[in-house]
Order: structure tokens, then C-alpha cells, then sequence
């Protein structure tokens, strides 16, 4: 069973709160609002925005809050202008990490992300060193308590899925990185309502550390994540089966 599974649990009973729900839109609303200034606000012709739209309606995200959000990166409503980064760091005990920024303020996101790497042990890496670790590929959760496997199954694997797996009360679809749209059109063609949806950056091979060591790579990755100008952050840490953070 994939660590990343177990790393969508933990994720999800931690992101229970509406805080962490709104921190989770404000994210979604950037990826959406950068990919319409560079690409265009029509999703048909903007392959990068049409995947952050996908995204937002797989975190259930109201479709007014996915309009406003185009109109900003389009400048119909008035927005901010945001600048991508990408850092690559280890965590105590090796765990690669990349840590994708969407940030108005590039100084204050560079010097943010070094404290918290700092604080917490870990340091940043020299470029490709951490990210030819991980592959491209698409993930798609869905509540193992509202939906069998077997439903998944039939409607992801028609439509394109490599695989589906069941976790900690998590089903978790996995595609390739093209087959990400089919597999999130054919779930909403049967109603399907998915906990997150997201093209991630899943390692090729997971470190297993001290439940202790997790604990802090983990505690590490939470922090980075409650960034305001972090966008995504990507680890190679295996989750033992049982594990939970405070």
C-alpha cells in the first residue's frame, strides 16, 4: 500500500477543521488565478488551468470561488501577481523534500522557508538532487467509508486509472499524469465525490525512519504546508501503517 495513501489519512483527519479548509482554498484560488494570467481564463484551451479547476471541484470547491479566481488571473477582478519557486531540502534522516511556492513576495518566501528547514533540522539541497526522486502522476482520494473499492474500481479503471487501493479508510486512484482528466470526468459522471484531486509528485522509493523520526519529518512537512506562500509539498517519507501525528 502506498505511503502517499496513509499521508492523504493523515491529512485528512488533521484538515478537518474549516481552518485548514480555507487555507486549502486560498492555495487552489492561486494555482487557478496564475494558471489563467499565463494561459488564458477559457479551460479548454489552458491545459494548466483546466487541471487546477479539476482540482478545486475534487476539493469541492463552489464554482463562484473557481469564477472569481479566473477572473483575477485574467485581471477582470482585481488580483495579486504571483511568482513560482521550487526549493528542494532534506528533512532529519534524509527524507527528500520539494516544496512548490506561489508567493507575491519572493525575499520574505525564500527566508521563510530556510527558518523552517532550519528550526526543524533539516536543510535546503542543490538543484535535482531531490527532484529526480520523484515522478509525476496523478492521485485522486475518495472517502473509503462513503464508497466500496469495487465502485471505484469499475468507474476509475474505465476510465484510464493505473490502479485503486484502499487505505486507513481512504480509496486512493492512481493515473498517469495525461489520464488524470479522464479518470476525474468519468468519477463525476457517476456522482463521485472526491475528498482531493491533484497531478502530485509521488516518490519512486519511500525512506522508513523511528516512528519518532517520522513524527518530526512530519511535523516538518505540516509546517511548511501552514505557509501562506507554499503551494505544495512533496516527501519521500513512508508512513508506518497505524502511525498519527498529535
Amino acid at each position: 500500500m502506498s505511503g502517499h495513501s496513509k499521508w492523504a489519512t493523515i491529512k485528512h483527519k488533521k484538515g478537518a477543521a474549516d481552518a485548514k479548509r480555507g487555507q486549502m482554498f486560498t492555495k487552489l484560488i492561486k494555482e487557478i488565478s496564475i494558471a489563467a494570467r499565463m494561459g488564458g481564463g477559457d479551460p479548454e484551451g489552458n491545459p494548466r488551468l483546466r487541471t487546477a479547476v479539476l482540482k478545486a471541484r475534487g476539493a469541492n470547491m463552489p464554482k463562484d470561488n473557481i469564477d472569481r479566481a479566473i477572473k483575477k488571473g485574467t485581471g477582470e477582478l482585481e488580483g495579486v501577481n504571483y511568482e513560482e519557486l521550487t526549493y528542494e531540502a532534506y528533512a532529519p534522516g534524509g527524507v527528500a523534500i520539494l516544496i512548490e511556492v506561489l508567493t507575491d513576495n519572493k525575499n520574505r518566501a525564500a527566508a521563510d522557508v530556510r527558518n523552517i528547514l532550519t528550526r526543524a533540522g533539516g536543510s535546503l539541497a542543490t538543484a535535482g538532487s531531490v527532484s529526480r526522486l520523484f515522478k509525476r502522476q496523478g492521485i485522486i482520494t475518495l472517502d473509503g467509508e462513503k464508497y466500496t473499492e469495487d465502485q471505484i474500481m469499475e468507474v476509475a479503471i474505465d476510465g484510464g486509472a493505473e490502479d485503486v487501493a484502499l487505505s486507513d479508510g481512504i480509496i486512493e486512484v492512481t493515473t498517469a499524469p495525461e489520464d488524470f482528466e479522464s479518470v476525474m470526468n468519468a468519477l463525476n459522471a457517476k456522482s463521485c465525490e472526491t475528498m482531493s484531486a491533484e497531478i502530485s509528485m509521488v516518490p519512486e522509493a519511500a525512506v522508513t525512519l523511528s516512528n519518532d523520526a517520522t513524527a518530526k519529518a512530519v511535523r516538518l512537512v505540516e509546517k511548511l504546508e501552514d505557509n501562506e506562500d507554499v503551494q505544495n509539498v512533496y516527501s519521500n517519507i513512508d508512513i508506518p501503517d497505524g502511525f498519527e501525528t498529535e
